[in-house]
Formats: structure tokens, C-alpha cells, sequence
């Protein structure tokens, strides 16, 4: 298996890189995170995955190793396929994405275009005792449990305001003040928003 390749970066975009390595170009398809971070660089290193199937070899770029374990992680829940991995990827980082498994954040993981609420609620029953075992750092927080979050956060999102920008004002609020009541909380977020 290909783990990583070394080499110069040939071509960018958005969708995919191509780098030479000893004179063979790889196409390697990338999030859009790793198309942020890689820049204006002429070499590069990207860890990579290799999916075989009967009709293709698709190799998969990533930034750091901590984005390819995610994309792991992510293919191996039924109905997740590479594609919707890397959708995932490209919305959220890596940290982001591996925090809200923890913390059984659905909307957070519903709010990725093409996922729905049953893959989100299945994507965090498949992955959250594997992310805690596979990450011993983290921690579970008490944002899940906060009923006064979700209510706002569900009142801020009928109101039609992004999701992402949302969600963290939101934490930044319950941090300051975990007992903090529904409406406080969505009048302070419509005021800073």
C-alpha cells in the first residue's frame, strides 16, 4: 500500500493535486482543506489512501495524518462512500469533525450539504467509541447535553443565519455562562451575529 508521496507539486486545484515523484505524476484527490494548506508550496508530502475497486485504483491525498484517519474512519460507516468523506472533510476541519462525533453533535454534522440526519446520527453511533479509543486526548464536553444550546441553535437556524458561524458563537456563549437561558442566549448570538 502506498502510505505517502514525496515530490514536486505539479498541478493544484480544488478537486485534486497531481505530484511527481521520480518521474511518475499522481493524481490524488484532496479536500479542500488540503487544497488550502498545500498553497503556492512547489513540493509536498501528502499521506495518502488507496481504494481498489473492480473498475478503478483512486488514490486519496491528505494534508497530515490526522485527515487521512478521519477519511478512514468516515468509509467505514455504511452509506459513506470516499466521496461524501471528502465532502465532510472539505466543510469542517479534521479537529472539528472528530469533536463533534465525541460530543454527538448532529446538527453540526448535518449541516455538511448532502448529509442528512439519519447519516449524521449513524456516523456518530458508528464512530464514537472508535474516536475515543483511537484519540486519547480529547475530551467529551458538556455542549452535548446543554438543551438551552440546542434550543437556540435550532431557533437561530429557522431564523435562516449560517449554521458554522452559529454554532461556534454559540459555544463561545455557553462557555462564558453554562447556565445561561434560551432566550439570553439567542439574543446576545443575534447581536453579535
Amino acid at each position: 500500500m502506498i502510505t505517502h508521496i514525496n515530490g514536486k507539486l505539479v498541478e493544484l486545484n480544488p478537486a485534486y493535486a497531481v505530484v511527481e515523484c521520480n518521474g511518475v505524476g499522481y493524481m490524488l484527490n484532496i479536500s479542500l482543506n488540503t487544497f488550502s494548506k498545500l498553497g503556492e508550496s512547489e513540493s509536498c508530502k501528502l499521506f495518502t489512501h488507496l481504494a481498489i475497486k473492480e473498475d478503478s485504483h483512486t488514490l486519496y491525498g491528505f494534508y497530515d495524518s490526522l485527515e487521512r484517519k478521519i477519511f478512514r474512519m468516515l468509509i467505514s460507516v455504511s452509506g459513506v462512500g470516499a466521496s461524501t468523506a471528502r465532502v465532510i472533510l472539505s466543510s469542517m476541519q479534521s479537529a472539528e469533525i472528530r469533536d463533534a462525533i465525541v460530543n454527538e453533535d448532529v446538527a453540526l454534522i448535518k449541516s455538511v450539504k448532502g448529509i442528512g440526519i439519519k447519516t449524521a446520527q449513524r456516523i456518530i453511533l458508528d464512530l464514537k467509541d472508535k474516536m475515543l479509543k483511537a484519540f486519547d486526548d480529547i475530551e467529551i464536553t458538556s455542549k452535548s447535553g446543554n438543551r438551552n444550546r440546542e434550543e437556540a441553535l435550532s431557533a437561530l437556524e429557522v431564523l435562516g443565519f449560517p449554521m458554522k458561524a452559529v454554532h461556534k458563537l454559540i459555544d463561545k456563549l455557553v462557555e462564558k455562562d453554562p447556565l445561561i437561558v434560551v432566550e439570553d442566549l439567542v439574543k446576545q448570538a443575534l447581536k453579535q451575529l
